[in-house]
């Protein structure tokens, strides 16, 4: 049985933030407190944070009590949450074939299944308060093809399509679900990959080669501050885009929308320096 929420008459905005503990999710945090929002982000870890004006509070998306416990603080804190930014994830650099079904099945734990607890624990609030803004970070990948991380742009794919239907679902609750589909992005993303766990050695040089690429890709990125600003507008934006492909990833996003089919695969394969076929 769900619990009602009793909606508080604050006139501060609270946004929840989680993987707010580096990168793309502590640098929105940021942005958010900058903004104007009370800001509370989520880690694996209970560490308080660095930064004044936000509140650290641990968190593990694949855990339903866990994230009900989160959520329910903030309310318990603020009485209500006005933006969700659903940014805690990881990916799996190897071909698709080098996962186990395990391995995969995690990595869907929280890239998706994650996000959809995270998405489910705070409705009821933004329901009861008529309006809320769930701003969920997908990924270039979620629209183009990611060799040799298949299993990292299934589950961005994947949150693509629940996201856009759950919009259509929730609008009539004054709530709008938005994408953020960042590129290449200058942060320790390709440091914390995890290595496919069953490596095959017909796979080893393309994984190393792309590998190399990755981190290459990842000095030139665009900076997190490019992409929490394209948040901060999402969760802002009186009436909002369904999508916002921020920095460069605005180019690629044209390019697999207008561009012929043969010439972007011709395209993709030569930027990731993949071997012609036969």
């Amino acid at each position: 049985m769900q619990k009602a929420y009793v909606v508080a008459k604050i006139e501060t905005k609270t946004a929840l933030v989680t993987g707010a503990s580096g990168g793309i999710g502590l640098t929105t945090a940021l942005a958010l407190r900058k903004a104007g929002y009370r800001v509370f982000g989520t880690s694996r870890r209970a560490e308080p944070s660095a930064e004044p004006g936000i509140t650290m509070l641990q968190c593990d998306v694949t855990d339903d009590a866990s994230v009900a416990g989160v959520v329910e603080s903030v309310l318990a804190q603020t009485g209500r949450i006005d933006v969700l930014v659903n940014n805690a994830g990881f990916g799996i650099a190897g071909g698709a074939e080098e996962s186990s079904i395990e391995q995969a099945r995690m990595l869907f734990e929280v890239n998706v299944f994650g996000l959809i607890r995270m998405v489910r624990a705070v409705l009821p609030a933004m329901r009861a308060q008529g309006r809320g803004r769930i701003v969920n970070i997908s990924s270039v990948f979620g629209f183009m093809p990611a060799p040799y991380m298949a299993l990292y742009a299934a589950t961005k794919h994947a949150v693509e399509g629940y996201s856009e239907s759950l919009d259509h679902e929730v609008r009539v609750f004054g709530v709008r679900v938005v994408l953020i589909e960042p590129a290449n992005t200058a942060t320790a993303f390709d440091k914390n990959l995890a290595r496919a766990d069953q490596p095959l050695e017909p796979y080893a040089g393309a994984r190393s080669d792309n590998e190399v690429l990755m981190g290459e890709m990842m000095k030139t990125g665009d900076a997190p501050e490019t992409i929490a600003a394209a948040i901060v507008a999402a969760a802002e934006a009186k009436t909002p885009k369904r999508r916002y492909a921020p920095g460069s990833a605005r180019q690629l996003s044209l390019a697999r929308r207008f561009a012929p089919s043969g010439v972007f695969d011709k395209s993709l394969r030569k930027q990731m320096r993949l071997p012609r076929a036969s």
